[in-house]
């Protein structure tokens, strides 16, 4: 996931990735284009001290997201669940890892008081991965749910899950039966690529994650994101996007990978927001109800109005 989130929490055992500063690339300095100001404002404030209160994270705090703003006062809102250490370490991804605190049983109550407090529409929750739990962390997801459909009936989730790797099954069963609004499991990356930027995950098992939940839910609009970047030629993205389609994948979103730090994959190239733009296209033509394309955008922007147009097509 293009979620850079790098805060400590206590207790686990866990290592951070950072180790230096930036976005030090072969390629140079940032392009204007990526230079997008954090925009604050007073909805922010109000919303960390809910968050602080119920010992709570969001993606879009952590990771100081360009779009926070923009998605807080619309409403939206991505929460990171069972803790913030994963177990596994791909060389793109900023989030601590290690071995993980066990899941937190308090976490769907504090989730669902937050969600209320917060006058939110519009919630994503995901993880990081829990190779360590027999279901994968899908029990958590669905106790969350639960808790925020009981607490917020009116409130849409959207579930952005890793591949739960050896408990497929169990998982997309437990998933199935609680019912979110959005399916999401990221691609990330081309088929090429995977060794290099996903080592502990396959490009199949992803998309037959996707295939697996859209042959047992049907009704629910299922999404996937790209990051680009890694040095991928356009007609891998393109096979990737078709790919997608080919699993029954029903939304995108497609966003220029940043480097975390000099430990990190590097930039191979920054894409213009001309290509996004023709990769929108693109999958317009292929059969996607609605495309998210830009350098900034990433696996949560837009979600809500995604979900809206995703229904209307599915």
């Amino acid at each position: 996931m293009q979620h850079d989130c790098g805060k400590s929490s206590s207790g686990g055992t866990e290592t951070r990735k950072s180790g230096g500063s930036g976005d030090a690339t072969k390629t140079g300095g940032k392009p204007q284009w990526l230079r997008a100001r954090y925009s604050c404002c007073p909805e922010v404030d109000s919303i960390r001290r809910i968050l602080r209160d119920n010992r709570l994270h969001t993606v879009c705090e952590e990771a100081t997201c360009p779009n926070l703003g923009e998605c807080f006062r619309q409403g939206t809102a991505t929460f990171l669940i069972l803790g913030d250490t994963c177990t596994r370490n791909c060389p793109f991804c900023d989030v601590n890892h290690g071995v993980p605190l066990p899941p937190d049983a308090d976490e769907p109550r504090g989730l669902a008081r937050a969600v209320a407090a917060m006058k939110l529409r519009y919630v994503v929750i995901t993880s990081v991965t829990r190779d360590d739990l027999p279901d994968g962390g899908a029990g958590q997801y669905a106790r969350c749910i639960s808790a925020l459909r009981k607490e917020n009936p009116r409130v849409r989730i959207e579930i952005l899950v890793p591949d739960f790797r050896g408990s497929e099954a169990e998982a997309l069963s437990i998933l199935s039966a609680t019912g979110p609004d959005v399916f999401n499991h990221n691609l990330e990356t081309v088929r090429r690529q995977y060794p290099r930027v996903r080592p502990s995950a396959h490009y199949a098992g992803s998309l037959d994650l996707l295939r697996r939940y859209k042959t047992m839910n049907a009704a629910v609009p299922t999404k996937s994101g790209i990051m680009l970047g890694f040095g991928e030629t356009r007609e891998e993205v393109y096979e990737a996007m078709q790919d997608l389609r080919d699993a029954g994948c029903d939304m995108l979103t497609l966003g220029q990978y940043l480097r975390p730090s000099s430990r990190h994959l590097p930039v191979e190239r920054y894409v213009p927001p001309e290509e996004f733009l023709e990769y929108r296209e693109v999958g317009l033509a292929m059969g996607f109800s609605h495309i998210e394309a830009g350098p900034l955008v990433r696996s949560s922007y837009h979600a809500a109005q995604q979900a809206e147009q995703g229904v209307r097509c599915a």
